[in-house]
């Protein structure tokens, strides 16, 4: 079987937005070969009140969780916040708050002491676009908000945590740090003028905020005067702290018009149709993935650290059927994605890793920024692993078949 090719040295994965269930998800992990685990941290369960002593039962899962990936011969890269903001800090007006950075500063201490001793690699805040503008500017994932212009102080806290964390970690003995952020190309709706101009504002919100802010210590020309009440000396420093990796979650393109009349926003997100689609109705479209890290990477040139794919999947429903998920479809797609990223390294660009979303399907598990599935189609089964309600766990297709990628690969990879 022909496999994509990637460099000696390139890790393979998965990612994870909850904790494993435990043993059984850790033997999963093991049997899959994959070395690299990402999972994310809840600061809501660690240490529900936002700030003080953490919870003794949290503590212990944790600890405990970090020594079973290692027991296994895997690689945790722990992310310290991936939407799950403590109830007291969310009603104390959560990232609109400036005080939700300092607490997340001393979170950030208290588990670099519980596990940093032995996880080597960290992400401190992930997909802060997603967490900002989905959470506090359309409000549809918790806190539910929409607190208009406000959104650009929720941006602006969530990347000052991100720096924050970064220098914690660092200060902490923390060796390899970088970000995980939801990249996806924006193309217009049609050549009209109007589409144009929506399409280029996303992009400047989505892509280049996070970019520029955290590679260059700036917000992109255009938009950075929005900033201008947020922004306190020395914060874009701390947002530009020098990372290990830049990580991007990749899904799909998006495809923006004009804002249609009597909308309340300057733009309007439109169906990509021409494409093969996932179940949550994603369009399938691998050459853009190679394509805007190339053009991403030409951009930034030595501002732009090694990149790492720190999520990438797609949700597609298959049912057990005796004993086998035949999901035909997500190998498919990792196989058409990971060629992309494959033709990219072709090209230049430095791609060091690859996580595969998910380990497992969320079915009974809490999606981290709801306490229930994401709307507007995030709420599919990405796992490479199927889960029923009994929570019995049966490996899928794509699970053997990313098995044998990672073992074609650690056999013999090329040196290119």
């Amino acid at each position: 079987m022909a496999f994509p090719k990637f460099p000696t040295g390139f890790v393979f994965g998965t990612a994870d937005v909850t904790r494993p269930g435990g043993e059984q998800d850790v033997d999963l992990l093991k049997r899959l070969g994959a070395p690299g685990y990402r999972f994310a941290v809840s600061w809501r369960e660690l240490q529900p009140g936002g700030r003080g002593a953490l919870d003794a039962a949290a503590r212990d899962r944790y600890d405990r969780l970090v020594d079973e990936l290692l027991e296994a011969d895997l690689r945790p890269s722990a992310t310290l916040y991936a939407g799950e903001l403590p109830e007291p800090l969310a009603a104390d007006g959560g990232w609109l708050n400036r005080a939700t950075v300092d607490a997340f500063g001393d979170y950030a201490e208290a588990v670099a002491a519980l596990i940093g001793d032995r996880v080597p690699e960290w992400v401190p805040v992930q997909d802060p676009n997603v967490g900002a503008y989905l959470g506090y500017g359309l409000g549809t994932i918790a806190p539910g908000r929409r607190a208009g212009w406000g959104v650009v102080a929720a941006m602006h806290h969530l990347l000052l945590a991100h720096g924050r964390g970064v220098q914690v970690l660092r200060t902490a003995g923390a060796t390899t740090v970088g970000c995980a952020t939801h990249h996806e190309p924006i193309w217009p709706l049609s050549e009209d003028p109007a589409d144009v101009g929506a399409a280029k504002l996303v992009d400047l919100a989505w892509n280049g905020v996070p970019l520029e802010a955290m590679l260059m210590g700036r917000y992109p020309r255009d938009i950075a005067g929005l900033a201008d009440d947020v922004v306190m000396p020395g914060d874009m420093a701390v947002i530009r702290s020098p990372l290990d990796f830049y990580g991007i979650n990749y899904f799909a393109p998006q495809r923006i018009g004009a804002s249609a009349e009597g909308d309340d926003l300057p733009f309007r997100l439109v169906p990509l149709v021409g494409y093969p689609a996932t179940d949550t109705g994603w369009g399938v479209v691998p050459t853009a993935l190679r394509e805007w890290l190339i053009i991403t990477r030409s951009r930034y040139r030595a501002a732009m650290p090694p990149i790492v794919l720190t999520g990438c999947g797609a949700a597609y429903d298959a049912p057990v059927e005796n004993g086998v998920v035949d999901d035909q479809a997500r190998v498919d797609y990792l196989e058409a994605h990971l060629e992309a990223i494959s033709a990219a390294i072709e090209r230049g660009v430095d791609v060091r890793g690859f996580y595969a979303y998910t380990l497992l399907d969320r079915d009974g598990w809490e999606a981290p920024f709801t306490g229930k599935d994401w709307e507007d189609g995030v709420g599919g089964k990405y796992g490479l692993v199927h889960v029923d309600d009994a929570g019995v766990r049966t490996p899928k297709r794509s699970f053997g078949w990313y098995a044998d990628l990672v073992a074609a690969h650690s056999e013999g990879a090329p040196t290119g």
